[in-house]
C-alpha cells in the first residue's frame, strides 16, 4: 500500500482562497483532485466553461465532469437521481464519476446529450475543502490539451495549460505518484447503468 501524500510546507488555506477568489470571479484554476490534476472553474457560469473549452482546444459537444462537495447535493442539479446512485459511491473502490441524466442549474454548454452531466465526489482533502467552501459545482476537466494525453503528475502538465488558467495551486506539485482518471458510469433514470471506462 502506497503511503498517504504528506504536503509540503506550502500554504494549504492560502491556495484554497485564492482559487474560490478565482473561480467566484468566473477565472480558471489549475488544481489537484482526487484522480488526475484539473482545469476548473464555476460549472454555472457559461463563460468560464466557454473559456476551459477554448483553452482545451476542445469541441463545446463533449461535455465536461464536475465535482460536488456531497452526494446529498445531487438533487440540486440533477432531476430525478437513480435511487442506485447512493449504492454504487458507497462501493467505489476508485473515484467513481456518474453520468446522470436530466441536470439544471449548471452552465448549458456543460451538458452532454439528454442534458447529462458527469459528476464526482471526491474523497481528496483539497477537493473537499475547495468543493464544500464554494458551495457549487466545479468543473474538473483533464489538464491537457484536446487529443493529448492527460498527465500524470503536475510535472507532465503542457505550459499551454500552465500559463492558460488565472491560478495555479502549489499544494501537491511535488506529487510524483503517476495519477489514473476515474471510473466512468452511465446511469440512467430507471436504474440501468452503463460502464464507460
Amino acid at each position: 500500500m502506497k503511503p498517504k501524500y504528506t504536503p509540503a510546507a506550502i500554504d494549504f488555506e492560502a491556495d484554497l482562497k485564492e482559487c474560490l477568489t478565482v473561480l467566484e470571479r468566473g477565472g480558471l484554476v489549475l488544481y489537484p483532485t482526487d484522480t488526475i490534476w484539473g482545469i476548473g472553474c464555476d460549472a454555472t457560469n457559461a463563460a468560464a466553461v466557454e473559456r476551459v473549452y477554448r483553452l482545451k482546444g476542445r469541441a463545446d459537444g463533449k461535455a465536461l465532469i464536475v465535482l460536488l462537495g456531497n452526494a446529498d447535493n445531487l438533487d440540486h442539479y440533477v432531476v430525478d437521481v437513480p435511487e442506485m446512485a447512493p449504492e454504487l459511491l458507497a462501493v467505489a473502490v476508485k473515484p467513481l464519476t456518474i453520468i446522470y441524466e436530466g441536470a439544471f442549474n449548471v452552465a448549458p454548454n456543460l451538458l452532454g446529450d439528454n442534458d447529462s452531466l458527469g459528476v464526482r465526489i471526491p474523497h481528496e482533502a483539497f477537493c473537499q475543502q475547495l468543493c464544500a467552501r464554494f458551495g457549487k459545482p466545479i468543473v474538473s476537466t483533464s489538464a491537457n490539451l484536446s487529443g493529448h494525453p492527460a498527465p500524470a503528475n503536475f510535472a507532465a502538465i503542457e505550459p499551454e495549460i500552465v500559463h492558460g488558467v488565472d491560478y495555479v495551486v502549489k499544494y501537491r506539485q511535488d506529487d510524483k505518484r503517476p495519477a489514473q482518471p476515474s471510473n466512468v458510469i452511465l446511469l440512467a433514470t430507471d436504474g440501468t447503468f452503463k460502464i464507460i471506462r
